[in-house]
């Protein structure tokens, strides 16, 4: 246990099978006698459908059906919902158009999805698709987020006037407003947060297969959690929650984008049932372009207000938040109630106030992505705080120092209303600024400039607010073969989630590390879950582990009291062995579970976990950065986290989760962006266009983890999965500006692309003296 138990580097017990090819992952799946499906997409960024013709298509060989939204109607299906409920600022509620699985009269955006076909093989069902003739009339599109809501724009829907869907706000404007009119500075800045493509290594898929006799579905598909989909497919179908069994296998990667109800889950079970056989979609890579919901997409101007020592007073911020063309599951909560609680981040702000409008454009649907709102939001507070010292003409770590909240000042509540329970941001901070050398930039400056080369240091504190469903579910097993077998409410999309369950088990039960197994992604063998999302897997499902181990023990010592002819007061429960107190009378633990067995008084448990409180990951972001000015490339030539996960149970996992999330915020801010022109096409709709960031773009990542264990969980933990991705960013970016500030370059939006480098620095006045 001391090598295998908690807070020990282990292994993934996951990899084994992943790399000798062993993993099952949706598409691996082949259902006796399945058909496949394929849809036809929306050439048009807006237009209506004056008339489809699928004759030709149903005609055509090896197809099994074509639908259309018309057989839609006729089965009763429903319309994909928006989860969130949201109220404008004035009481009243968002708008809620429909989304139907299929165009209905009127295309929206590019790859709207319009009707489905259904063959004997994909090759037979692409080419039924190419036979569908679509009479469209075409509108003007409006897929430009910085001006849907203008006059004269194209109205999307009729229930969001002017495109705007909501208009939220939150935090005390009357004192915020205050407190700016007796600053001594305002820091003004305007911000765009580009639109990213989610790129999963595993594409989606939907296979779903219908038992007539039973009347029930089965439906696999890759999910961050099975319940999701369970519950929400069953209200689109139109019936009850128990004719659904979803099932999750091996998920290569999520990232936000997996959790949500797409249409293509809709139609192979509409089809499957139809058709009396199991129905499969797989996307392709230019497919998801059009098809899975997108990240970020925000413009936001953001004001600080400081007081005459240069302590924060107040926060303002307005931020526009595109939706896409439709609203997604969870769409309109990103930007506003899981964005927004972090605003005021590891800082001693008196009041905040932030307004956020979303708005409707002709585009793919936008939804969570790693952070949720999160990285959006730390990235205005850090590129911020650093033009405010930069107008000051002081120290920007100085600046942060003297207005993170004190470790004496736990709990506090922050201007947003939430409760940090614990933290150590300067001493953090302090860790990171040391491994990267900050007091010694200067040096590695000059000697970059003698190279021909713009050197930059950039720093950022983040702050993450963690959150996902309030309770969450375990329950262990004792097979007769010898096994543990736990099963999880949470979905493993590639985080390792198998060896840190494992790991818990191992310690708190006292068993053998390789003979416990993780069991997660069944709607039938576990009844109800939380899922994955929001960086909550580990606490909350950790605290159902717990729960549910603490019942086990005491189911043992009921049993090992019969076992070893005692009274049940005196056994006691330690490493894997019940014993008579003061003696050496014991039993081990499987012993124990397979006499239960024998009795009908089983060990094995489920235990439902009622999360606490969240969680506040913390850390600071490194990073420096040399720009070659002839061409506009910028390198990351080193990089250093310094991070507050709490206590950490596998520092080798929450490393690798911190490089992963690392490398994604470096995407965006350098690399990648979404880009439709004014028609509402996308542009960049292949990895030819839209730039991945790749190994060779990064230097080796050094993480240093400083832990500060939680107090509102058992086991002291902070959420891990998305931190990496929300103070990267801004990090990058503050390094760049450093670097480009001696051309009298201030400001640079991402991505920061050798293009719009180069023509920043052409366009200097001061690169254009020397």
């Amino acid at each position: 246990m001391t090598k295998f138990g908690q807070s020990q580097p282990v292994r993934r017990v996951e990899d084994q099978r992943f790399i000798t090819g062993q993993g099952r992952y949706t598409d691996d799946i082949a259902l006796p006698g399945q058909a496949i499906g394929m849809m036809l997409r929306s050439p048009h960024a807006h237009a209506r459908i004056a008339a489809i013709d699928t004759a030709a298509a149903k005609a055509a060989p090896g197809v099994l059906a074509v639908y259309t939204v018309a057989d839609l109607k006729a089965a009763g299906i429903g319309s994909l919902p928006c989860t969130i409920p949201l109220k404008n600022r004035d009481g009243s509620l968002r708008a809620d158009p429909p989304r139907p699985a299929l165009a209905d009269g009127m295309v929206r955006h590019v790859g709207d999805p319009v009707a489905f076909v259904v063959a004997e093989t994909a090759a037979q069902a692409r080419d039924a698709v190419e036979l569908i003739e679509v009479d469209y009339d075409p509108l003007p599109a409006a897929a430009r987020l910085a001006t849907a809501m203008e006059a004269g724009q194209p109205q999307i829907w009729p229930e969001a006037p002017n495109n705007r869907v909501f208009d939220w706000e939150v935090g005390d404007k009357a004192k915020t407003d205050a407190l700016f009119a007796q600053a001594a500075k305002v820091v003004k800045t305007t911000i765009e947060n580009n639109r990213i493509i989610v790129a999963s290594m595993e594409a989606r898929v939907s296979l779903a297969a219908y038992d007539a006799a039973g009347g029930r579905f089965t439906l696999y598909v890759p999910t961050q959690g099975v319940w999701v989909q369970k519950k929400l497919l069953s209200k689109i179908l139109g019936v009850e929650e128990a004719a659904i069994h979803v099932v999750t296998n091996d998920v290569g990667g999520g990232f936000g984008m997996k959790i949500f109800i797409y249409p293509e889950q809709v139609m192979t079970m509409f089809a499957a049932r139809a058709l009396g056989r199991p129905v499969k979609w797989t996307s392709d890579r230019a497919e998801a372009f059009l098809a899975d919901t997108h990240g970020r997409a925000n413009l936001t101007h953001a004001e600080l207000a400081l007081d005459k020592d240069n302590n924060f007073l107040a926060l303002r911020t307005h931020n526009i938040a595109d939706m896409g063309a439709y609203l997604s599951t969870y769409a309109p909560m990103i930007p506003t109630m899981a964005g927004t609680k972090v605003l005021s981040s590891v800082y001693r702000f008196q009041a905040v106030h932030a307004r956020v409008e979303g708005v409707f454009t002709n585009t793919v649907p936008v939804d969570a992505y790693r952070g949720a709102g999160r990285p959006e939001s730390n990235y205005i507070m850090e590129r911020l705080i650093d033009q405010a010292a930069r107008e000051l003409g002081i120290d920007r770590a100085q600046l942060r120092r003297q207005n993170y909240i004190p470790v004496s000042a736990f709990p506090w509540t922050s201007a947003m209303g939430l409760t940090y329970d614990s933290g150590e941001f300067e001493n953090t901070a302090d860790t990171a600024l040391k491994a990267i050398d900050w007091a010694g930039f200067e040096a590695r400056r000059a000697e970059a400039k003698a190279r021909g080369r713009l050197r930059g240091i950039g720093m950022a504190y983040y702050l993450e607010a963690t959150g996902g469903a309030p309770t969450e579910r375990a329950e262990i097993r004792f097979t007769e073969d010898g096994w543990v077998e736990v099963y999880v409410g949470t979905q493993s999309t590639g985080q390792g989630h198998e060896t840190a369950y494992t790991q818990i088990v191992a310690e708190q039960l006292g068993v053998d590390f390789d003979r416990v197994r993780i069991l997660q992604g069944d709607s039938d063998a576990i009844p109800t879950g939380g899922g994955t999302g929001g960086a909550r897997s580990l606490y909350s499902e950790g605290g159902a582990i717990l729960k549910a181990k603490d019942a086990v023990i005491e189911k043992g010592k009921a049993v090992a009291a019969d076992m070893l002819e005692t009274a049940q007061g005196d056994i006691e429960f330690a490493a894997g062995r019940f014993t008579v107190a003061g003696t050496d009378r014991s039993a081990g633990i499987m012993d124990v579970a397979a006499e239960a067995r024998k009795r009908d008084a089983s060990l094995d448990t489920a235990a439902d976990w009622q999360v606490q409180a969240i969680t506040f990951p913390n850390g600071c972001h490194a990073c420096e950065v040399e720009v070659d000015p002839a061409t506009g490339i910028t390198q990351v030539v080193r990089y250093v986290v310094a991070d507050d996960m709490g206590r950490v149970i596998n520092p080798t996992i929450v490393k690798g989760q911190i490089h992963g999330g690392v490398v994604q915020g470096i995407g965006q801010a350098l690399y990648e962006s979404v880009i439709y022109d004014d028609d509402g096409q996308l542009l960049t709709g292949t990895f030819t266009d839209y730039c991945m960031p790749r190994a060779d773009n990064f230097p080796e990542i050094e993480v240093i983890l400083c832990e500060v264990p939680c107090k509102t969980n058992p086991l002291g933990v902070k959420g891990a999965g998305e931190a990496g991705a929300v103070g990267s960013a801004p990090a990058t970016m503050n390094a760049l500006v450093d670097a480009l500030a001696p051309a009298g370059i201030t400001h640079v939006d991402m991505p920061a692309t050798p293009q719009k480098v180069w023509d920043l620095l052409n366009g200097a006045s001061a690169l254009a003296a020397e």
